[in-house]
């Protein structure tokens, strides 16, 4: 069975690297590679031009953004499950998918597989600064504030043809949009694997402003809206706890 890992990239030449290797580097040998580059202007075309003998697929172009790029890496992905590595981070370990394949490959049925993520210091992918420990599955995990690592998850190509891809409506939250509309409206096989998948550098959009932060949260609330989903009263409370606990 054949996975597809995705990174988009734009103007990182410090940690791209890290990332081509953390992926070329995996022992599982079926890994198409899928680089989609927003015409950067830096120097990271150029070093991802020295890995490209060893890319599934490879584009330089302007694009609409973050999420824009990640669909346009998923429409040119062709391996039955596709995963999504940002490129400032990158894979625990040179086992990361032979591990996760191996749930695949042993249940056909299986549609999405999740994990754990680590955030790391930007210069120090070894110092620890919050460890997000996810848990398995269950009715209610959206409702008590959980979601799914999206770096961490592996999803078939199968289910993004039935469900859809990111929305672009979305600046800051397309990816909980998905995984909630993913999860929560459709009846997929969904496994977590209690492992360590990625180290994520800190420095996210997200998190780069407590107004992004707030503008976040208003579109997670939207989220469960445009999916005709209640979102329960303590929905952010539980979820600001959540995290603030993964610090400790």
């Amino acid at each position: 069975m054949k996975i597809s890992i995705i990174t988009v990239v734009y103007n990182n030449e410090k940690t791209i690297k890290d990332a081509l290797e953390s992926v070329l580097g995996q022992t599982y040998k079926n890994i198409e590679y899928v680089i989609i580059d927003g015409n950067s202007k830096d120097n990271t075309v150029s070093i991802i031009r020295e890995y490209e003998s060893r890319l599934g697929y490879f584009v330089s172009e302007k694009d609409n953004g973050l999420y824009d790029a990640m669909n346009k890496g998923i429409r040119s992905a062709t391996g039955d499950v596709i995963g999504i590595l940002n490129s400032d981070d990158l894979y625990q370990d040179f086992e990361v998918i032979t591990d996760v394949m191996e749930q695949f490959n042993n249940d056909s049925d299986l549609d999405v597989l999740y994990g754990n993520l680590v955030y790391v210091k930007s210069n120090d992918t070894d110092a620890i600064v919050r460890n997000w420990k996810c848990k398995p599955y269950y009715d209610r995990f959206f409702e008590n504030g959980n979601v799914p690592p999206h770096p961490a998850l592996f999803v078939k190509r199968s289910v993004y043809d039935k469900v859809g891809l990111f929305n672009l409506d979305y600046k800051l939250a397309a990816d909980y949009e998905l995984m909630l509309r993913m999860l929560k409206k459709y009846n997929f096989k969904i496994k977590y694997i209690d492992r360590l998948i990625v180290k994520m550098r800190l420095g996210g959009a997200t998190n780069q402003s407590f107004t992004n932060i707030i503008n976040q949260n208003k579109e997670i609330v939207r989220a469960w809206k445009n999916n005709s989903l209640k979102a329960p009263l303590y929905l952010m409370p539980v979820r600001i706890f959540k995290r603030l606990i993964q610090f400790i």
